[in-house]
């Protein structure tokens, strides 16, 4: 691996970062707070949260058996993702590849940010090769990006590539796990120490049930942590949204049940799915959702949409031609989904 200094932008690496009223007394019991210049009214929505969200983190880090140097939290997974290409990406000179189908926002972060994004197809198996995404890199490549399970392809990729890119490339390999809670293959968070070039991202917005409070998880060493505290916006994380992650973090035992449900209700659905006569095929997945080929996509997409009922259509993206991805719901949900297409004529 290349080291941290080589790999982040050099103005990044100089950068002398914002401090916080709340930074400068951390560690301090205090109960006068007239550093900020905030309304000494209206507690507790008055105050400015905890930058650097402690509680929360000293609650996530033993559930997902990491440290809380380790931890990273952002407004969504997606602030992470922009994080990368703005600590590590030198606009209009650095690249980074990713795999294809995948998670839409690393191109549109790598957009934004004016890096090149570089593409390289899945197999017919929604598989990679490690030595595939190792042959697109040059010396300006900064990170690779892998989605395990995917999205929209709902699978997971192979893990001896995954390690084998962590070994082989001087970068760093961003590997999204925003479905891992559904799946039964293993997360790479217990790798931390072995790949000091890996990151791991995380979400409270799928097995969680918490989408609304935008709240991400980044896991990494305590030295690409700390490049990401140094540039994110001191107050990324609100106070709401710490509070209410700190309420659902004491209830592990609701979120399992959720995605044991949730599970049991793909496997249900996907069978019946299988018996439509405008289904063509279900592709395997690890994700609280499922991709299925269907006859006419758009025209299935639209009729259901007049009825009330939205899936994803993925027919314009990479090797998903007449694709729905279809998340999973409710049993009332997924049984207005089923009932809409049994009458669907396919001629």
């Amino acid at each position: 691996m290349r080291t941290l200094k080589e790999l982040t932008r050099p103005n990044v690496w100089a950068l002398k970062p914002y401090s916080s009223a709340r930074d400068e007394y951390s560690g301090v019991e205090a109960s006068v707070f007239l550093d900020a210049n905030e309304n000494p009214y209206n507690t507790p929505n008055n105050r400015y949260p905890d930058p650097l969200q402690r509680e929360l983190k000293a609650l996530i880090a033993p559930l997902k058996g990491v440290k809380e140097e380790n931890i990273f939290l952002g407004n969504g997974s997606d602030e992470a993702i922009d994080l990368v290409f703005r600590a590590f990406c030198r606009p209009g000179v650095d690249n980074v590849v990713a795999i294809d189908p995948t998670y839409g926002m690393y191109q549109v972060c790598a957009e934004v940010n004016d890096v090149e994004y570089r593409k390289m197809l899945l197999d017919v198996y929604y598989q990679f090769k490690a030595s595939s995404l190792l042959s697109a890199i040059d010396e300006n490549t900064k990170a690779i990006f892998v989605c395990s399970p995917n999205n929209p392809t709902g699978n997971s990729l192979c893990r001896k590539e995954i390690e084998s890119l962590l070994k082989r490339f001087d970068g760093l390999v961003i590997v999204d796990e925003a479905y891992i809670d559904f799946s039964s293959s293993e997360s790479l968070l217990k790798d931390l120490d072995k790949y000091p070039n890996l990151i791991v991202l995380q979400t409270f917005s799928k097995a969680w049930g918490c989408a609304a409070i935008r709240l991400g998880m980044a896991f990494a060493s305590p030295e690409i942590i700390a490049i990401f505290n140094k540039i994110k916006y001191p107050y990324n994380v609100n106070r709401l949204t710490q509070e209410e992650a700190i309420k659902v973090l004491q209830h592990p035992e609701t979120i399992k049940g959720w995605v044991n449900t949730l599970l049991e209700e793909r496997a249900r659905v996907m069978e019946e799915f299988v018996k439509l006569p405008c289904c063509v095929r279900v592709f395997p997945t690890d994700a609280n959702f499922f991709l299925a080929k269907v006859y006419e996509a758009t025209q299935i997409y639209n009729y259901l949409v007049s009825e009330g009922i939205i899936v994803r259509n993925r027919t314009n993206v990479a090797l998903c031609n007449d694709c729905l991805r279809i998340t999973i719901g409710t049993k009332e949900e997924n049984e207005a989904l089923l009932e809409a297409l049994k009458k669907v004529e396919v001629e």
